[in-house]
């Protein structure tokens, strides 16, 4: 597989969890001038080669933050700075470190969360570009697939 095809491919998976809200829990949020589009799945849903191509690692107990950034009126991928954590129900909080993956006009930014069966997060995510911020809040209860 080249590493056109492969950034193809993720770009394709991307998007089809994205547009397929239903089966992988997207969500989405509008804050100010944004549309924030978020889902978390679990990292064996990357094939083994999209994985490697970006350095996450595939495992049961890892899962795949994505976010993509839009603007609201124009629907135009959104450069933006990005931190944020995610803090467990007992207060155990982990940082996490997103990667920017750019492809055409799409723009994602991906962050590995490892957790536990049933573990649920609380995540707090800042969003910046220029002189607008925003914080995306959401929370989700992880599952291990076996």
């Amino acid at each position: 597989m080249t590493a056109l095809t492969k950034r193809l491919y993720l770009l394709a998976t991307l998007f089809a969890a994205l547009v397929s809200s239903d089966a992988l829990g997207e969500q989405k949020q509008k804050l100010g001038d944004w549309d924030v589009h978020y889902m978390v799945v679990s990292t064996p849903f990357l094939t083994p080669e999209v994985a490697a191509n970006y350095g996450i690692v595939r495992s049961k107990f890892n899962a795949l933050v994505n976010i993509s950034v839009l603007d609201a009126k124009t629907g135009e991928a959104q450069r933006v700075s990005m931190t944020g954590d995610a803090r467990n129900l007992i207060g155990n909080s982990r940082k996490l470190s997103f990667k920017k993956v750019e492809e055409g006009d799409a723009i994602y930014y991906l962050a590995v969360l490892p957790f536990r069966d049933q573990e649920t997060y609380r995540f707090t995510i800042d969003v910046q570009k220029g002189n607008a911020a925003q914080t995306l809040k959401f929370q989700q209860k992880m599952y291990v697939d076996e």
